[in-house]
Formats: C-alpha cells, sequence, structure tokens
C-alpha cells in the first residue's frame, strides 16, 4: 500500500493549519494498492518524540479511526468519516483528531493505515492498545507517512527565530 497526502510529502513539514497554531483539522489522507481480501482499515497517528526528541519519553497518539470501508481511498481534510468508520481515543482522552502541538523541538508523525482481513469487532472507543490488540493476526498490509512539525511560537505567543 501507499499512504501520501496533498498536505504535505513524505518526512516534510505538516503546515501550520493541520496543527494546534492553525485550524488543526486532519490533513487529506490518500492511499492506494489496498491488498485483495481487506475488509477494513484502520489508521493510527502517532508521535514517537514526546515531549523531547531529544529525550522522548512516549509515544503520543494524535488520531485513530478504524473499520475503514475497504472501498474508501481517502479521508478529506478535517477527518469526516465514510459510513461504518469510527473514531478510537487519542492520548487527549477524546475521540478524533488532535493536530501537532510539540512543546519542544520537531517532531516527527507517523501516519500509519493498515489493511485488514477483518471488520474489527464493536470497540466503543479503543485507544491505540486496544485497537493493536484487535488488529493482531489480521494484518494483510501497511503503510507509512511522516511527517513533521516544530511549532512556529513560543509559549508566550512570540515568533520562533
Amino acid at each position: 500500500m501507499i499512504l501520501t497526502s496533498p498536505a504535505f510529502t513524505h518526512k516534510g513539514e505538516i503546515s501550520p493549519h493541520h496543527t494546534c497554531e492553525g485550524s488543526d483539522l486532519s490533513p487529506p489522507l490518500t492511499w492506494t494498492e489496498v491488498p485483495s481480501g481487506t475488509l477494513s482499515l484502520a489508521l493510527v497517528v502517532d508521535d514517537p518524540d514526546a515531549p523531547d526528541p531529544r529525550a522522548p519519553v512516549r509515544t503520543w497518539v494524535h488520531w485513530i479511526v478504524f473499520n475503514i470501508p475497504p472501498t474508501t481511498n481517502t479521508l478529506p481534510e478535517g477527518g469526516s468519516l465514510p459510513d461504518g468508520a469510527r473514531h478510537g481515543l487519542n492520548d487527549w482522552k477524546r475521540p478524533g483528531y488532535g493536530g501537532p502541538c510539540p512543546p519542544i523541538g520537531r517532531h516527527r508523525y507517523f501516519f500509519k493505515l493498515y489493511a485488514l482481513d477483518t471488520t474489527l469487532p464493536a470497540l466503543a472507543k479503543p485507544t491505540k492498545a486496544e485497537l493493536e490488540q484487535s488488529m493482531r493476526g489480521h494484518v494483510l498490509d501497511s503503510a507509512e507517512l511522516i511527517g513533521t512539525y516544530q511549532k512556529r511560537n513560543d509559549a508566550h505567543g512570540h515568533l520562533r527565530r
């Protein structure tokens, strides 16, 4: 599978529009080459550089979507979901997208798409760990797109130089 976004290139910078410094809308995503036998897709967006890329402590989950129909090949900006798709919980303990908002330095954001040979059970609003447990043994293929972001403004709202 190949996962891309018209909003940023692989390993390129994510637009402030898609972050806490802008509209905080999820970037548009598009994918191709979904394997035959795929019954659903799942998306996880996380940041392994939290809180400081020089001394990461944890991976921060920004977005979880699962049970995306296999006939879907895009999520539009803002992340409106196709019929049947569901949100999981991000690390702010809410469903939906929470954009990049790194406290220190330039962080990497991993957009990971999984093709599954099943539709996942009626999970209420799973965490990343619960989703991964449910997907275990069902991943046919995966794709990854990495974006980066560093805040433009410091904690006082001043433009960084």
